[in-house]
């Protein structure tokens, strides 16, 4: 049986256990704080799922077992990512799953955990799981071949971030957690980075490269002792020179989670639709327009995960959801923040390592 460890028991640390217990996997769950591992079982697992699953082992870390498993999946606050993704490549799995975005916004880590890495025989994904929806397989797979040459490419996540604290009445607030500190990885240009990384992941998919210059305008506020981005305007060009843009935001409700790629000839749209939830494409015309509906429900976005992954490890195929993908986003996560604060472009250097130095202003 596959066996699986999830270290934090927080809401992503809940979806991704559950995703593993429909998988037939064996799980255990770790943290820090015994509060939370309590609240995993008592209030988060049973309400969202109906009951305590009492096969899945809970532990705090420092009695945790180490080594035996499979995959490790990193289910904490950014800023403790690399730390515990640094010590999940001693224990040798097959895979470790890193929660988004990959770091804090001053990339700490990022570079040491790429190099150790390399080689290890362990491979590395971080969650940003839209990009290998069935939706959004199509909407790549149609904007690569099916649109004549790509104009621009728009991706939108506005969400409201009440529906996080919903799901974490324990919090009071953005202050209580890394959510309200855009330097731990919070605000909205970390939280809602799905659209940053959608935004390169269709880029790639119609071979227009990386991301190289960055401008952004962000909306920062203090309250309290947090401080945080509300929204994020960032304008892009890539490697082939293709020009689009990216808004999150951390205010829009109802939510808007669109993205449009613009060809010669036509125009493809994905929308996440909270109510009923599901992912709608849309190809357009000038004269029609063909919809397709996808349905699923929240839990089947961890599971679909878990499947790419484990598809990925038996073929040894590529992955949108590599390491390697995810440090892109934490690049431009990174540039985004420098652009708005000096306001001035920024330019990334991918021959540099992948630290601050890696980017300067134009």
């Amino acid at each position: 049986m596959t066996k699986v460890k999830v270290v934090g028991a927080g809401s992503i640390g809940n979806h991704l256990s559950h995703a593993a217990r429909r998988k037939g996997w064996s799980v255990a769950i770790c943290d820090i704080d015994p509060a939370a591992v309590e609240r995993t079982r008592t209030q988060i697992y049973p309400s969202r799922y109906g009951a305590w699953d009492e096969s899945i082992a809970l532990y705090s870390s420092d009695e945790a077992p180490r080594g035996g498993f499979d995959y490790i999946f990193v289910g904490t606050p950014p800023d403790s990512h690399m730390a515990l993704a640094l010590a999940a490549l001693d224990e040798k799995p097959r895979a470790i799953l890193i929660e988004k975005p990959l770091a804090g916004a001053d990339l700490a880590g990022c570079q040491e955990l790429y190099e150790k890495s390399r080689g290890s025989g362990t491979r590395l994904f971080v969650g940003y799981d839209h990009v290998v929806a069935k939706s959004l397989t199509y909407l790549a797979s149609e904007a690569a071949n099916g649109i004549g040459p790509v104009e621009t490419i728009d991706v939108f996540f506005r969400e409201h971030w009440q529906g996080i604290f919903n799901a974490h009445p324990w919090l009071s607030g953005p202050a209580d957690t890394y959510l309200g500190y855009w330097q731990r990885g919070g605000g909205a240009l970390g939280e809602h980075s799905h659209a940053v990384n959608m935004w390169q992941h269709l880029a790639h998919a119609v071979g227009a490269g990386r991301v190289t210059k960055v401008t952004s305008a962000l909306d920062y506020i203090k309250h309290g002792k947090a401080e945080y981005d509300r929204i994020a305007h960032l304008t892009f060009e890539t490697e082939m020179g293709l020009v689009g843009h990216v808004i999150q935001d951390v205010v829009t409700r109802p939510p808007l989670k669109w993205a449009r790629v613009q060809g010669t000839d036509k125009a493809i749209e994905w929308q996440c639709r909270p109510q009923p939830y599901s992912d709608i494409v849309r190809v357009l015309t000038a004269t029609s327009a063909e919809e397709t509906v996808y349905h699923k429900t929240r839990a089947d976005d961890f599971i679909q995960e878990l499947d790419h992954i484990d598809g990925v490890l038996v073929s040894g195929a590529s992955s949108p959801i590599a390491i390697e993908r995810g440090l892109e986003t934490m690049l431009v996560i990174a540039a985004g923040h420098k652009s708005a604060r000096e306001g001035r472009r920024v330019i990334i250097d991918y021959n540099s390592k992948l630290t601050l130095d890696a980017l300067s202003c134009a």
